[in-house]
């Protein structure tokens, strides 16, 4: 039985249907659910990998999982990419790429950008400016979104410069999910510089949903 088929069987048989309702509205009706929590699912994920390691071909296998209709199996997907982080391969970024565009939605592309490209690019630096400027400079928002938050966890580390540009490209977006990531991405860097946030705020014009979410710790 290969991994695609032992995921899928296995967590069939973890979906609880008292718990989908409430999940999918969580969602606004996006996507299916199988109604598996986080804390299950991940165990479950725990699980396999000690008992299965981590599967070869994840790439393959992460497409495929996204190809299911049922969010958890795309949460699964993730959750394997993750521990599969510290040897990734030049090529994953590709399929990064791939599933941030694949029913797209904040919490898959959330944690595809603030962990999975976000340690990408932390090993492949010479990779972040090409693809930054691609996905800055495109039409797809979830893309934007992604070169916006990718430094999310950076600190100190943060390509300052980048940050600040990558949110100017796309100030007077009325797109919400935009303008919740400059918030969401300055109000964090704030934590490391909140002189530097404070000054590029007030020198800019942000949307009001991007300056108080920017300023919600530092005033």
């Amino acid at each position: 039985m290969n991994d695609l088929v032992k995921i899928k069987t296995t967590l069939k048989e973890l979906a609880n249907p008292e718990n989908q309702p409430s999940m999918e509205a969580y969602m606004k009706n996006q996507f299916p659910f199988l109604g598996i929590k986080a804390g299950p699912r991940k165990e479950f994920v725990r699980q396999y990998i000690r008992e299965n390691g981590v599967p070869k071909n994840i790439d393959l296998l992460a497409e495929n999982l996204f190809l299911e209709p049922e969010r958890e199996y795309h949460y699964v997907a993730i959750d394997l990419l993750t521990r599969d982080m510290k040897k990734v391969e030049p090529h994953m970024i590709y399929v990064y790429e791939k599933l941030i565009q694949t029913k797209s939605w904040w919490d898959t592309v959330d944690a595809i950008a603030g962990t999975l490209v976000g340690n990408y690019f932390l090993k492949y630096p010479e990779e972040m400016k090409g693809l930054n400027e691609k996905w800055i400079s495109g039409e797809n928002i979830w893309l934007a979104r992604t070169a916006i938050l990718f430094q999310l966890k950076y600190k100190e580390k943060t390509d300052e410069a980048l940050l600040f540009q990558n949110c100017d490209k796309w100030l007077h977006s009325k797109e919400f999910f935009i303008q919740k990531a400059i918030g969401w991405a300055l109000r964090e860097y704030a934590k490391t510089d909140a002189l530097k946030v404070r000054a590029y705020v007030l020198d800019s014009e942000l949307a009001p949903l991007s300056r108080r979410e920017a300023l919600k710790h530092i005033g």
